[in-house]
């Protein structure tokens, strides 16, 4: 597989609230029709879309794509057999500590980029 990279080689996934399908191809090392494909396959994958059918994925559904990845690629695991795993998956969940933090690690110009992405979001 061409541009094949591990999840242990994969960039981290930037403090935003919504990720493009670009974005989420680039953050997964998966390409855009592999998504689509994925979200007919994986109920639990549900992207937002707006207008003109543009998909809209949170942090936690780049996490579930991660894992979808890792059980396909790495694991050896058919879409069936991924799908059964998926079903016990729990999303590992943060503490009160942990979600401090996270929200302190939000620099203004982070903040500022986010605001102007759900602008957008609720224009189109």
């Amino acid at each position: 597989m061409e541009n094949y990279k591990p999840n242990s080689t994969l960039p981290p996934i930037p403090a935003k609230r919504y990720f493009t399908i670009g974005e989420v191809s680039e953050l997964c090392g998966v390409k855009a029709h592999v998504l689509r494909y994925w979200e007919l396959e994986f109920t639990q994958l549900k992207p937002v879309k707006r207008g003109g059918n543009r998909r809209y994925y949170q942090h936690h559904e780049v996490l579930l794509i991660r894992r979808i990845r890792q059980l396909l690629y790495e694991e050896g695991f058919t879409i069936s057999g991924a799908r059964g795993r998926l079903d016990n998956f729990v999303e590992p969940q943060m503490d009160a500590h942990q979600v401090k933090l996270s929200k302190q690690n939000l620099s203004l110009s982070e903040i500022r980029r986010e605001i102007h992405d759900l602008l957008g979001i609720l224009k189109a």
